[in-house]
């Protein structure tokens, strides 16, 4: 029965550390061919630098053969339905790996593929990142459980996968938003249905300086996402008040570090000086995505026993 990645719930909490390990074995050098004759299809909606060069290369590492479709070759549900792009492909590759505008359109392509499926990324969640970040607070920190991450900025993909893994995790998570870009009632209900199991917290509030204080981990990302462009100046505006500065890092711990997914926007969601800073892990983070992917690839494709 293949494997799908399309949420970072997917995975056992048990099965989520587990990979992040075994992300951590393969930094240090375990460099095996695990893959031989394994091809990937990457099918890009949406640009990328780190999702595609870390997926790329993580293929080949291990010994596959990855293969580039951007979107004027694929055209998904425009050019040609997702469910006869799914059935195409799941002739030619092992696994497909897909960065969508819209969920459903990766939910429909792992509905008819007969290969796996792992999100690349979508409006609804980035598991591979939050997995890579997770990986580095591993490394940062000792460990995850117990660790105080806070979260300042919009309630999106990125969000949404730190806190359900978080929760998964035993993490405590702190996320502060402005009115009208917080996280949806659903998730946080869900994140705290399994926080209560692995016995931590989810803080929900509008106030950055109380999600910053005592917090081992600050995280941001940028306030406009793509597909956003037109909601600029209105989302630049409402999070005015939510940049992560020097003063808001000054009310976490004093060993804390600062994480953003990147691209990021210089002067917008966080200041240079706190980027580019002693506390500012962001490289590490791109760096743990290779690792991440490699990771995944290696749990998904090669079968159990």
């Amino acid at each position: 029965m293949k494997k799908d990645l399309l949420s970072v719930t997917d995975p056992t909490p048990s099965g989520a550390a587990q990979l992040i390990e075994e992300a951590l074995v393969m930094k240090r050098g375990d460099m095996r061919c695990l893959l031989p004759w394994r091809s990937v299809a990457l099918v890009f909606e949406k640009p990328s630098l780190r999702t595609r060069v870390s997926f790329d290369l993580a293929v080949t590492q291990l010994g596959g053969h990855c293969l580039y479709l951007s979107p004027q070759e694929v055209g998904l549900g425009q050019r040609e339905p997702v469910p006869d792009v799914a059935r195409v492909l799941s002739r030619y590759v092992d696994c497909i790996v897909a960065r969508v505008f819209s969920h459903e359109t990766l939910t429909e392509l792992a509905r008819y593929a007969t290969v796996s499926v792992i999100n690349a990324l979508s409006d609804r969640e980035h598991p591979c990142q939050a997995l890579a970040d997770f990986l580095t607070i591993r490394e940062k920190k000792g460990g995850v459980k117990g660790v105080r991450l806070t979260y300042v900025g919009d309630g999106n993909n990125v969000a949404r996968s730190l806190m359900l893994l978080s929760a998964m995790l035993g993490t405590d998570f702190s996320i502060a938003s402005p009115s009208g870009y917080e996280m949806d009632g659903d998730t946080v209900a869900a994140a705290r249905a399994m926080a209560a199991d692995g016995g931590s917290h989810i803080n929900v509030t509008r106030n950055p300086g109380e999600a910053v204080e005592g917090a081992d981990v600050v995280y941001t990302d940028t306030w406009t996402s793509m597909g956003q462009e037109k909601e600029a100046a209105v989302r630049r505006a409402a999070f005015a008040g939510f940049q992560v500065n020097s003063f808001l890092m000054s009310a976490a711990r004093p060993d804390a570090i600062f994480m953003h997914c990147l691209p990021a926007h210089h002067g917008e969601e966080v200041t240079s000086d706190v980027l580019n800073g002693a506390a500012s892990v962001v490289f590490d983070q791109a760096e743990n995505r290779l690792h991440v992917q490699k990771a995944v690839l290696a749990q998904i494709l090669i079968p159990a026993g």
